[in-house]
């Protein structure tokens, strides 16, 4: 396959489309809130939601059932146009590219909401093929309706040919805006022997060396997804793009929920998704940096001004690499604290 030359990359793919962005925009998401838009219930408390989260997303893909699709994406219009979403980030996951809703979720939705539709999340992506489609669509149909700015695309994976590709999809369109891992439907693709979604498994680790006295040997429990947000997080961050942990779905294990996340966090994840209330909060600790990191970041910040030469500070030798750990922390502070007063007092800014 040829590869389009950089010029070519950030042209409108249609006539009348906003240019592409070069960058994606920075925004605080640290969760990626999902609704049910076919439940009048949930949309009717929408607008208490909107300044509790991060990113809200309209799900119209799993979880929907095959006869509530069409009241789902009707839903989310009608979600879009009653609501003034702020500073926080309205997306959309539409059904898969061969199921019988994909383009008319995409038909629908950009005509009616395309300017206030910040991320279209497209499941199961297999390779940049799927995104180069989605790249082109979104462009003709923004042409069509005149959206103004750009829709980006966020990918799970979610397939073993997906996790094979991830750099090539990571890559594929100015457009992307980042990945999601899946792992309930990456578990099925991979024949892995688990039926839970997102988090460890007790019989998945390493057993300690056997005692001279043949007494019990500890089971270390290993996470299974590890390498995955590992690889995903390195194609992601390459092509400054962000990666995100996706669901965990035992919300009667709040403790596990927020280990899983922690990990994310730790391994370079922006965000997680929130299918529950109350993982909202979880998201929001874990994806905050804690209060003692930012002020000794700061700390190291100060001292080296210009991110040069090497600086003792608190008993530990700090140089430009640490600068650049430090800088990292601070500036997810930054945006924490402009989106809450509270943290912005305990992280001094």
């Amino acid at each position: 396959m040829s590869i389009k030359p950089p010029k070519k990359f950030f042209e409108p793919l249609a006539i009348g489309a906003p240019a592409p962005w070069r960058e994606v925009p920075v925004a605080l998401e640290r969760m990626i809130h999902f609704f049910p838009p076919h439940n009048e219930k949930v949309c009717a408390r929408i607008p208490e939601l909107i300044p509790q989260v991060d990113v809200l997303l309209g799900n119209l893909e799993d979880a929907i059932p095959a006869d509530a699709k069409e009241a789902a994406r009707r839903g989310f219009i009608a979600a879009a146009q009653a609501n003034d979403f702020g500073a926080t980030g309205l997306w959309t996951r539409v059904n898969c590219l061969n199921s019988p809703w994909f383009l008319d979720d995409m038909l629908e939705i950009v005509g009616a909401v395309g300017d206030k539709l910040d991320v279209v999340m497209l499941p199961k992506v297999e390779g940049p093929w799927d995104i180069l489609y989605l790249d082109q669509l979104l462009a003709q149909l923004e042409a069509r309706h005149g959206v103004k700015k750009p829709i980006l695309i966020h990918a799970i994976l979610e397939t073993a040919l997906g996790v094979t590709n991830v750099e090539a999809i990571a890559a594929a369109s100015p457009r992307m805006h980042g990945m999601s891992l899946g792992p309930a439907d990456l578990a099925a693709s991979r024949g892995m022997k688990t039926t839970r979604v997102g988090g460890g498994h007790p019989s998945y680790g390493v057993l300690e060396d056997a005692k001279a006295d043949g007494g019990a040997r500890t089971l270390f429990q290993q996470d299974l997804w590890h390498y995955t947000v590992a690889k995903m997080v390195d194609a992601c961050q390459a092509q400054g793009i962000k990666p995100f942990y996706g669901p965990f779905a035992d919300f009667a294990d709040d403790a596990a929920c927020e280990a899983q996340f922690r990990n994310a966090f730790l391994l370079g994840c922006a965000g997680a998704w929130s299918l529950h209330p109350k993982q909202i909060s979880i998201a929001k600790k874990v994806f905050s940096p804690d209060v003692g990191e930012v002020l000794f970041a700061k700390k190291i910040l100060e001292a080296m001004p210009d991110g040069t030469g090497a600086v003792m500070i608190d008993g530990k030798m700090q140089d430009d690499a640490t600068w650049k750990q430090a800088k990292v922390m601070v500036d997810l502070a930054r945006r924490v604290a402009a989106r809450e007063p509270e943290m912005a007092k305990a992280y001094g800014l």
